[in-house]
């Protein structure tokens, strides 16, 4: 399942036609060994006893570490459940993860097609790739505008659902348009989770994401991950993680390992959330702008509903000034007022205060948690009340 674990235990992978709750419950287990716990506890090891030639998984805690294998195959086994080809590696955060992808598939002179609507952070990726000599072009990602910028590129982008925008691309469509020219393709998964898409089954040469959203869900992780299928690519990624450094800790990793147990029941309870407010404010006159793939209408739900199997706990909606998006922040009661989204108490924030993304002063991003639904959309409409006298 990963190359990481060549010769070492290779667990108890769920059953091919597992249903995806099993499939999280199960992921990643290793072998049950009388009088062992079901998940063994982080190793802590910066070296490990190797006498002689320096043969087996386990040399060096920058290189590997019993802890990260058994993430990784649990990640795989989401990702790409049954197939036997594919590696994962974990790192310390997703913009880690990132990095590597970038960072050890391009060189001087080539191009590489970014969204211009993604994440925050890829313009300062941009400005760093064009310090090496790698030509840069953005295009959106609704209406699959990459593909009009795709010629000659050596890696194709992809966010979907975008982030903080919530549009959808069709990934099959541009994965064959770009490995018919020769290039790459990446997909970042953070907003869908592999309970979400499969990018690599859509066609997809990397699943890129930071692992702090709504994979492990509890707001006390930073984690990345990359998986893709074993060869020359990935193994330049394991060597930028490796000159790099950017691994994470046992602890982190086993946190993780941990919170996988219960994805799908969290994707399952916030998915259904999101959806049920994203059609309370549909009513409301003082929304605009807003945007959940999973609404019937959205402009993103035909492709989404072709390639995504839960549209994720993100709702996106813009109030008519900064003020009153201030003002309904600061209602807010089961709400948290802070960035990153996926976690089980819902977070949300005025997200043009960060600067960098495309939005109006009073675009909102919401993350929906884990409360009881009732409870959640009455905080929220009251909120939107309140904040409006």
């Amino acid at each position: 399942m990963n190359d990481s674990t060549t010769g070492a235990d290779q667990g108890q992978a769920p059953p091919g036609g597992a249903g995806e709750g099993t499939r999280a419950v199960r992921a990643g287990l290793p072998e049950p060994v009388k009088h062992e716990p079901t998940l063994p506890g982080p190793v802590f090891a910066a070296h490990f006893h190797l006498p002689g030639d320096p043969t087996g998984p386990y040399t060096y805690g920058r290189d590997e570490n019993p802890t990260w294998t058994l993430l990784e195959r649990a990640i795989g086994e989401l990702e790409t459940p049954g197939q036997d080809d594919v590696e994962t590696l974990v790192f310390a955060s997703g913009m880690a993860a990132i990095s590597s992808v970038l960072f050890s598939q391009l060189r001087a002179g080539d191009a590489v097609v970014l969204p211009d609507d993604g994440y925050q952070a890829l313009p300062l990726v941009r400005a760093q790739l064009e310090t090496y000599g790698i030509e840069v072009r953005t295009a959106p990602t609704g209406g699959d505008a990459q593909l009009g910028v795709l010629d000659g590129a050596k890696l194709l982008w992809i966010e979907t659902p975008s982030n903080p925008g919530l549009d959808v691309c069709d990934v099959r469509r541009l994965a064959e348009a770009a490995h018919a020219r020769g290039a790459l393709v990446a997909v970042d998964n953070t907003l869908a989770t592999p309970l979400g898409q499969r990018p690599l089954e859509l066609g997809a040469d990397f699943a890129v994401a930071s692992g702090t959203k709504q994979l492990t869900g509890h707001g006390d992780v930073l984690l990345g991950y990359v998986t893709g299928r074993s060869g020359e690519a990935m193994t330049a990624v394991r060597r930028w993680r490796k000159i790099v450094g950017a691994v994470p800790g046992p602890m982190e990793a086993w946190l993780a390992h941990r919170s996988i147990a219960t994805l799908q029941l969290r994707v399952d309870r916030q998915n259904a959330t999101a959806l049920t407010l994203a059609r309370a404010l549909r009513d409301r006159s003082d929304v605009t702008g807003l945007r959940y793939p999973g609404l019937p209408d959205d402009p993103s739900h035909r492709i989404a509903s072709r390639q995504m199997r839960r549209y994720g706990c993100v709702v996106s909606f813009t109030l008519p000034t900064r003020a009153r998006a201030d003002g309904f922040l600061e209602a807010l009661r089961l709400v948290d007022d802070a960035t990153s989204f996926g976690g089980v108490r819902s977070t949300a924030e005025r997200r043009g205060r960060w600067g960098g993304d495309a939005v109006p002063e009073g675009f909102i991003r919401f993350s929906v948690g884990a409360e009881d639904p009732e409870d959640l959309i009455a905080d929220v409409l009251r909120a939107l009340d309140e904040s409006a006298g």
